[in-house]
């Protein structure tokens, strides 16, 4: 017997010794690489695809036991109540008994290593998951009594230039491999106080794309080269919110938050068929979020369906103190209720001709509207020079990331600037920044003034209004009707929210979105018209493979 005890008890010791089973193994991208050398997309050209810094395994790793538990038969049976679901269809499914908060985060948990882990499937988006998101999603299944949000329980991803104390933020960048924030970012403690879980942090174009030039969209040092699930290493992932949208389209979570400077939540939520909106800015918060420009940064939600946008909206929009932009912002309280209010009739809006003329898609989108009530009127926005704009970009970065790293980062990080950073790359080039880092080099040389800066904001935030601004006026119309992100510049210096609803896909299955524009804190409006114009078109489907 005592034989047999000591048998047992070595095997024990053995199996807890034993490794986790490596789910995702390394392999030869030469192929894939050589084939890509002559897409049509020099941006698609890509040097490397598989991160040189991450060890997938080591993500998923301290869920195997409940994962393989859990096992196929399981997820199967739970797909048809989470893929492609709504928030509200989701809790209605809880609160009948049907699921739980721990199904559903293991589910995903589940669903982002069955893909992730497989060379044909991975995406290469998500770069850490909450350790203790199992006990959390339990916790909240113990106490359902103290739901009084619906984003109550619903796990969330965020881009990782977010702050999280628990897990590593690191805009991608190799330098910041190791850091760990002090404290939570003001949107995510707004997440949690409302009963959100914190799924994890996924991939981004690095320093959130203001960093190479030419350089493919979703890459980062830390993640790799982010893929768009609708055409693996065929489409752009878009930039620089790339593992938002693509997790989102591929559904690894219930939603996801980017951040946007100039088209970062539009791009990847266009190119990923998923609702995106970036906010007026002072609507959200940007403390603990990794900064471009604090003229321009704004963090916002990235989903499948307009209402989840207005619950992600709804959860994280709120005055801080330590943004004292969002001081002065009207507090919206109904994001939820309008998007239930889908009538068209009597809308105006405006489409600018030269899309009219250039674009089937948009064109398509246009007589849907009509024929559901709204009144459309061609325009052309007046003739605007952005001249400058980068110049702001250089100028905000050079000040903000530092006073990031002395405020919201950690000790060991606190006296970081972009120099440093610059000088870590050149230490190991093919590591750090295979492409180059044109970028940050342009913000270190810019020697513009503060007094300069602050005259070519001004000048450009009145020539970006009057683009919108006369044809709004001229014609008395609601919001104006753009594709993607291609006015995302003008929205961004006008201080103009942007939401895009997916509109349909090319011939090849491109996905391709409506971006309604409106004036300043208009977030309402655009939430009826957009679920007006999602109720009537109802383009959103799942990546195939990813069903």
């Amino acid at each position: 017997m005592k034989k047999s005890f000591l048998l047992v008890l070595f095997a024990v010791i053995v199996s807890c010794s034993q490794p986790s089973k490596q789910y995702w193994q390394p392999y030869d991208e030469s192929a894939e690489l050589l084939e890509n050398e002559t897409h049509e997309n020099p941006r698609m050209r890509f040097k490397l695809i598989q991160s040189k810094f991450q060890d997938k395994n080591a993500i998923w790793s301290p869920f195997e036991k409940v994962l393989n538990r859990f096992g196929d038969e399981k997820y199967t049976t739970l797909k048809p109540l989470i893929i492609e679901q709504s928030i509200p269809t989701i809790q209605q499914h809880i609160a009948s008994g049907n699921l739980s908060y721990e199904d559903l985060v293991t589910f995903y948990l589940y669903r982002i290593r069955l893909f992730e882990s497989n060379p044909e499937t991975t995406l290469h988006a998500v770069l850490a998951l909450n350790p203790n998101i199992i006990e959390e999603a339990k916790q909240k299944d113990a106490d359902k009594t103290s739901m009084t949000h619906p984003i109550y329980g619903m796990p969330i991803l965020l881009k990782d230039n977010i702050n999280t104390a628990d897990m590593p933020t690191t805009a991608g960048a190799a330098i910041l491999e190791k850091h760990f924030p002090d404290e939570d970012a003001f949107v995510v403690k707004q997440l949690k106080a409302k009963g959100a879980l914190i799924l994890g942090k996924v991939n981004l174009s690095e320093w959130a794309y203001y960093f190479c030039e030419g350089c493919p969209l979703g890459y980062s040092a830390i993640g790799g080269q982010t893929l768009n699930p609708y055409g693996r290493r065929i489409f752009e992932a878009g930039g620089s919110s790339s593992g938002s949208g693509v997790s989102v389209a591929a559904n690894y979570a219930v939603a996801a938050l980017g951040s946007e400077t100039s088209g970062s939540i539009l791009s990847p939520s266009a190119k990923n068929a998923v609702v995106g909106l970036k906010p007026t800015i002072g609507m959200v918060s940007r403390t603990g979020i990794v900064p471009i420009s604090s003229t321009l940064d704004t963090s916002g939600p990235m989903t499948k369906n307009v209402i989840d946008n207005a619950i992600l909206l709804d959860a994280i929009s709120a005055v801080d103190k330590k943004d004292s932009i969002t001081l002065a912002a009207p507090r919206l309280t109904l994001f939820l209720e309008v998007t239930k209010q889908t009538s068209l009739k009597g809308v105006r809006l405006g489409a600018i001709v030269s899309l009219v003329e250039s674009d089937s898609l948009y064109k398509d989108a246009i007589d849907n509207l009509k024929r559901a009530g709204a009144e459309v009127v061609e325009i052309s926005p007046p003739t605007i020079s952005l001249s400058g704009f980068t110049n702001i970009l250089n100028g905000d970065m050079k000040r903000d990331l530092p006073a990031y790293f002395s405020t919201a980062s950690t000790s060991s990080f606190s006296n970081l600037d972009v120099q440093q950073i610059t000088n870590f790359n050149s230490s190991d080039s093919l590591l750090h920044m295979p492409y180059n880092q044109v970028r940050l080099d342009g913000v270190i040389a810019d020697t513009i003034s503060a007094k300069r800066l602050a005259s070519i904001k001004k000048e450009l935030n009145k020539n970006a209004t009057s683009f919108f601004n006369i044809p709004i006026k001229t014609h008395k119309l609601d919001a104006v009707l753009s594709i993607n992100n291609d006015h995302a510049a003008y929205a961004a210096i006008a201080f103009y929210p942007c939401l895009t609803v997916p509109m349909g896909y090319s011939e090849l299955g491109k996905p391709s979105s409506l971006t309604f524009i409106a004036p300043s804190f208009n977030e309402e409006k655009l939430f009826s018209i957009a679920a007006g114009y999602e109720n009537i078109s109802k383009h959103r489907k799942p990546p195939k493979g990813y069903e």
